[in-house]
């Protein structure tokens, strides 16, 4: 569906020096994803794994738990940077948006963190998983090495999937944080990984609201951020059981919620 950079001429000022070059950009262009004919929402990305990106929205919205639930997903070639999906008999389409998907879309507010919890498919609470704190504090360093877009264009967010063990599932890059979730998530769908139970998400950047709600519905009992998470994002990690970790850098990290499942020991 496109190139994830392109080049555009830029003008490089150092002190001292000026250089006219070519640089390279991380591509932004909108997406619309269409259910039976009609737009069911549409969304700025980077262009790559555009069929994970959906699947992981649909998992996010609560539509779809396995890849069976997705009948076919094919790009329109009458129309630019548009999918067609067809979902499996029986399974229903989440409401259309009538808006451009951003991060700070998706359900807002305290009074619905309740009806988040209420609508998930697994029950984290009861979730297992264990992590030794060492594995999570060389998380962010694993997923930045797979980052291969962001080495051109230093522009691209990324979230990435790992084993309890610290071992990589996937990582993908995004120019939003939401949609690099939903990618990653979306490649552990059609893998018929969901639940993913025993996993940590590694994210880029703050942990959000949406962001919590995407690895809650995706059956995720760890989520990790290099930055800081929001009070709400707080509030639903703790209803929904799972575990919130974030400022994971330098060796060092904050643990906001369930803290049973990370197994402490010496910081390195």
């Amino acid at each position: 569906m496109g190139q994830m950079t392109t080049r555009r001429p830029v003008l490089r000022l150092r002190p001292g020096r000026s250089a006219e070059r070519p640089d390279t950009l991380a591509v932004e262009e909108p997406l619309l994803v269409r259910v039976d004919d009609r737009i069911l929402t549409s969304t700025m990305r980077t262009p790559g794994h555009d069929f994970d990106l959906i699947a992981g929205w649909l998992v996010a919205e609560g539509a779809i738990a396995d890849r069976t639930d997705v009948a076919g997903m094919k790009e329109c070639v009458d129309e630019q940077n548009t999918v067609e999906v067809t979902l499996a008999h029986g399974v229903e389409p989440p409401r259309a948006r009538a808006f451009e998907t951003t991060s700070a879309c998706g359900v807002c507010g305290a009074d619905r963190v309740v009806d988040v919890r209420a609508s998930l498919r697994w029950r984290l609470a009861e979730d297992p998983t264990r992590v030794d704190v060492a594995v999570l504090a060389a998380l962010p360093d694993r997923m930045r090495s797979e980052q291969r877009v962001f080495d051109r264009t230093g522009g691209l967010h990324a979230a990435g999937l790992f084993h309890g063990t610290g071992s990589v599932v996937a990582v993908r890059e995004d120019v939003g944080r939401h949609n690099a979730v939903d990618k990653v998530i979306g490649s552990a769908l059609m893998a018929g990984l969901l639940p993913l139970s025993g996993h940590v998400l590694q994210v880029s950047g703050r942990a959000s609201f949406e962001l919590v709600q995407k690895a809650a519905a995706a059956g995720v009992p760890v989520l990790a951020a290099v930055s800081a998470p929001s009070s709400l994002a707080v509030d639903l990690a703790d209803e929904c059981g799972v575990t919130l970790v974030g400022f994971v850098r330098g060796g060092g990290m904050n643990v906001y919620t369930h803290p049973e499942r990370v197994r402490v020991g010496p910081l390195h």
